[in-house]
């Protein structure tokens, strides 16, 4: 997959240091994967959480942080939408970031 972008999940953990290792896994397995639906997505990650559009929320590090990310199958696209703390994930609409 291409992970569209690389520089947002950078500055996030260059505020965030103790996310680093957990985002660069997710990163990286991200980008030797190839998911053509969601069941693709859940046999390595069971905890995703799926909404409409196509987006997809993963826990990372023991659900310290969320991910969120559009992913567009057919292109074998993946855009990061938002990175944050639980609590500030807490404090947005995950379908409109």
């Amino acid at each position: 997959m291409n992970v569209i972008s690389k520089r947002t999940i950078v500055e996030f953990y260059k505020k965030y240091p103790n996310s680093k290792t957990a985002l660069e896994v997710w990163y990286a397995d991200t980008k030797k994967a190839i998911y053509n639906t969601p069941d693709d997505i859940k046999r390595v990650y069971a905890s995703a959480s799926f909404l409409a559009d196509n987006r997809v929320v993963f826990n990372i590090k023991g659900n310290e942080y969320r991910l969120i990310v559009h992913i567009d199958y057919l292109r074998k696209f993946v855009r990061v939408k938002f990175i944050g703390t639980h609590s500030q994930y807490d404090k947005i609409n995950a379908q409109e970031v």
